[in-house]
């Protein structure tokens, strides 16, 4: 290495042009090459730091969304999931209901694809430059209770409900919350009411949700008025593709069997 490329390495660094400062030689190999010019030589190197920043941006907004496993909508079996209403959702992907702050309900029996989606969708808002943070919803509890009892509930609530541009909360109603937890969920809910967007799962209906939340009939109204005040709710219907899988599985299994 020459002392001049030297020399631009340690400005690269120093200005934190960490794509640049590996990058630069090949590009400027093409731009002689080429014989293009010191403007188009200028406008690639910078295209190109400014594609890495994205992508080191990206990775830092996945790593804090703790999703538990990266899912798209190309990946999602419309066939397998033939209750899932296609149009609908792929609307949803285009993220508008996020830039509105509006929320969205994904209902269905379990094993029909909501998490798939809900994962999808955040997974969209991340690409797109959003903060999300994804969560069960026994786990927000947890989280909501321990910050509670240390005291730090206001602290939490800044950095963890009303931080992300997108709050995606799994399976209410799979774990019943107590009157205590019920409380805190609606907390959730009222603070981020028309201030950012919510995208919830769940297997209940909502004339069963109050089921969940302490049969609190007063406070699952009140959050479910302000909930899907600005709501898009998608339905889902259908067999769990789980089951399917293991019926097919059985299916297979006796057909070798038989033929043994």
């Amino acid at each position: 290495m020459s002392l001049q490329h030297e020399r631009i390495a340690e400005l690269c660094e120093q200005l934190k042009l960490s794509r640049l400062s590996t990058q630069w030689p090949a590009l400027a190999q093409d731009a002689a090459r080429d014989e293009a010019s010191f403007a188009d030589f200028l406008e690639k190197i910078l295209a190109s730091e400014l594609v890495a920043r994205d992508e080191r941006r990206a990775s830092v907004l996945l790593k804090l969304a703790t999703m538990p496993a990266v899912k798209t909508l190309e990946q999602f079996d419309w066939n397998q999931a033939s209750g899932a209403p296609k149009a609908q959702i792929q609307e949803l992907a285009h993220l508008a209901f996020v830039q509105r702050a509006e929320n969205l309900v994904l209902l269905g029996p379990s094993g029909v694809g909501k998490t798939h989606i809900a994962l999808a969708l955040g997974y969209r808002a991340v690409m797109a430059g959003h903060k999300v943070r994804f969560v069960s919803a026994a786990d927000l509890m947890l989280q909501l209770a321990a910050a509670k009892s240390q005291g730090r509930l206001k602290e939490y609530f800044n950095r963890a409900v009303l931080g992300p541009k997108l709050l995606v909360v799994d399976e209410i109603g799979y774990l019943p919350f107590g009157r205590e937890e019920a409380t805190l969920f609606f907390n959730v809910v009222a603070k981020r009411y028309e201030r950012g967007s919510m995208v919830l799962t769940s297997n209940l209906p909502f004339t069963q949700w109050a089921g969940a939340f302490a049969d609190d009939q007063t406070l699952t109204a009140a959050m479910l008025d302000r909930l899907l005040h600005h709501a898009h709710i998608v339905q889902i219907t259908g067999e769990s593709y789980r089951l399917k899988d293991k019926r097919k599985a059985g299916q297979a299994a006796r057909r070798t069997t038989q033929a043994a």
